[in-house]
């Protein structure tokens, strides 16, 4: 018996031995993740926001398919105070802090609470909507505990994680798991540029903005969203990479008070396994250009329709919102490297990283009080415009930034490109301006929502 013991012995991989072992001291015997909270957990904080809102007094006549258009707009709006939670992790000793936009973006106050006990106001420095991160900053203190950033890149799917934050306002909470799946692309705000950690380590309302940390306590993402059926944890989380965290701070460090990221001006398409077919390769990966505007650093950098990216400075890239990842990271350089596939052949070429740009000028004007339609905002469309709301690259002419109180009602929206009213084409704000100022019953508005032609009567 001896004989096949040792050969069965010899057989088992060493790493077997080591994890299967009986425990040979008092600290391997209480081994945990203890130390690793002790040093990490104070630097992730609770944040109560209050923010206002405006309600309108109800009428028997909201929730009607039919009549609720006829009253939209009616009932003398009430102001409502509404309390919120979430979390935050501090990233300097200075009173840097992190949380997700929906967290604090609209709050008129916030305040911090320390897992010491101590309370600390804070503001907003920058805050950006379609990432769901917001910066923020504690005046006045210089000794705060805090953690320090983990580049994203080098995080590997397996890894042991911890997610702390407040869940359901209980209080600060440690749960561990891994990371489950890297470049996951998506985004709540429906436009598809999220690009997330998933991480199985349960998280709840509450953790919103709290910290995804590695073994080593450095941050790996900020945790943001779940996935759920229930509205609880269902152990797919998601967490915005530290890189973007990163590229977030020294914006606001340099006094930005929005996110400037670096514009693509092109539309594109993932490069499926059909197309991938199509186009000679063996295994779906880039995306093939769609459109490019003609101001687009892509086209003047020698890309046209037709082309796919395939890598953004070496990272492969499979989807729109994981190139507008790669670009944004890399926004405290002039330029990035990217890698085309055109006709079968490769190519690296270099593509100035610059923000969308003013021209032509908007020219924006808004109507004044007197006119039919006060408050109504309009613009000149331009590349700056066009990322700011988020249009059709070969969208151009006026588009409405705001639609003022009674704008709301007759039915025109945000982002609404005004193409002709009654029956003059129009092309300049000035224009819309002056004709808009005189509306009147019977105006008729032609305009482009999205991707759909709308015709307003009012």
């Amino acid at each position: 018996m001896k004989p096949l013991f040792a050969l069965l012995f010899c057989l088992l991989p060493l790493g077997a031995i080591a994890e299967t072992r009986v425990p040979q001291s008092q600290s391997e015997i209480s081994l945990s993740f203890a130390p690793l909270v002790r040093e990490t957990a104070p630097a992730v904080v609770n944040i109560y926001v209050r923010f206002v809102t405006q309600a309108r007094a109800r009428t028997p006549f909201m929730d009607d398919p039919f009549f609720e258009r006829l009253f939209e707009g009616f009932g003398q709006a009430q102001p409502r105070v509404q309390n919120s939670l979430g979390s935050g992790v501090i990233l300097s000793s200075d009173g840097i802090v992190v949380s997700n936009y929906h967290v604090v973006g609209q709050a008129t106050d916030i305040r911090i609470v320390l897992n010491d006990g101590r309370e600390y106001d804070a503001r907003v420095l920058l805050g950006d909507q379609e990432s769901d991160l917001a910066i923020l900053k504690i005046d006045g203190v210089d000794d705060l505990p805090f953690l320090s950033l983990r580049d994203s890149e080098t995080v590997e799917v397996g890894e042991l994680v911890l997610a702390i934050g407040n869940p359901f306002g209980v209080g600060q909470t440690v749960s561990s798991g891994i990371v489950s799946a890297l470049a996951r692309s998506g985004g709540s705000n429906g436009r598809g540029a999220g690009y997330f950690i998933q991480t199985d380590a349960p998280i709840n309302p509450g953790n919103s903005g709290g910290a995804l940390v590695d073994m080593r306590g450095q941050l790996l993402g900020i945790n943001t969203r779940i996935l759920s059926r229930s509205g609880g944890s269902n152990g797919i989380g998601f967490a915005i990479p530290s890189d973007l965290v990163a590229a977030f701070v020294k914006q606001a460090r340099d006094g930005n008070d929005r996110f400037v990221r670096p514009w693509a001006g092109a539309t594109g398409q993932a490069v499926d396994a059909d197309l991938a077919e199509t186009l000679g390769r063996d295994r779906p990966g880039g995306i093939m250009l769609a459109g490019l505007h003609p101001a687009s650093p892509l086209a003047r950098a020698g890309f046209e329709v037709g082309d796919v990216v395939l890598a953004v400075d070496g990272a492969p890239v499979s989807s729109p919102g994981e190139m507008l990842f790669r670009m944004s990271v890399a926004s405290d350089q002039d330029s990035a490297t990217m890698t085309r596939l055109r006709n079968g052949a490769e190519d690296v070429l270099t593509v100035a990283l610059v923000p969308p740009p003013e021209v032509p000028p908007r020219d924006a004007i808004t109507l004044p009080e007197g006119t039919s339609l006060p408050g109504l905002q309009l613009a000149q469309i331009n590349p700056a415009v066009l990322a700011e709301l988020n249009l059709p690259i070969a969208a151009e002419g006026v588009v409405v930034l705001d639609t003022g109180p009674i704008g709301r009602r007759v039915g025109l929206r945000r982002g609404d490109v005004l193409q002709r009213i009654d029956r003059q084409d129009i092309e300049t704000t000035a224009q819309a301006a002056d004709i808009l100022s005189e509306a009147r019953r019977g105006t008729t508005v032609r305009a482009i929502r999205g991707n759909s032609r709308i015709v307003l009567r009012f």
